[in-house]
C-alpha cells in the first residue's frame, strides 16, 4: 500500500482541513464508513457503506475526446474493502463524509 499523498485536493473546490487530516491519518485496515449524497432529478438521499481502508489515491479523468492535458481532472479516491471482500473505491467531494469506526 502506498502512503497518503502529501496533499489531498479537489480539482475545483476545497476540502475542510479536518476532513483532510482524518483522511491522511487513516491506516490500511482501519474500519471506515463512507457517506455520500445521491441525487437523481429532484430526489436526493444519503447512501453509506462500511469497509476496511486500503489507501488514498488519485484518479485521472478526462473527456471523451482528445484534448489538451490541462482539461484532465484529477480527483482523490478512497480505496477500501467491503465486508463481503469486494474491493471498492469512491471519489471524494466536499460533501463526502468519511468516519473512522
Amino acid at each position: 500500500m502506498s502512503a497518503a499523498p502529501d496533499k489531498i485536493v479537489l480539482p475545483t473546490r476545497r476540502l475542510d482541513p479536518a476532513k483532510v487530516d482524518l483522511l491522511r491519518s487513516l491506516k490500511p485496515g482501519d474500519k471506515i464508513r463512507v457517506t455520500q449524497t445521491v441525487r437523481v432529478g429532484a430526489k436526493k438521499w444519503e447512501a453509506a457503506t462500511d469497509g476496511e481502508f486500503r489507501e488514498i489515491a488519485y484518479l485521472e479523468t478526462g473527456v471523451t475526446t482528445e484534448r489538451v492535458k490541462e482539461d484532465d481532472l484529477v480527483v482523490p479516491v478512497v480505496r477500501f474493502v467491503k465486508p463481503n471482500g469486494e474491493l471498492s473505491s469512491i471519489s471524494i467531494d466536499e460533501h463526502t463524509r468519511v468516519s473512522k469506526l
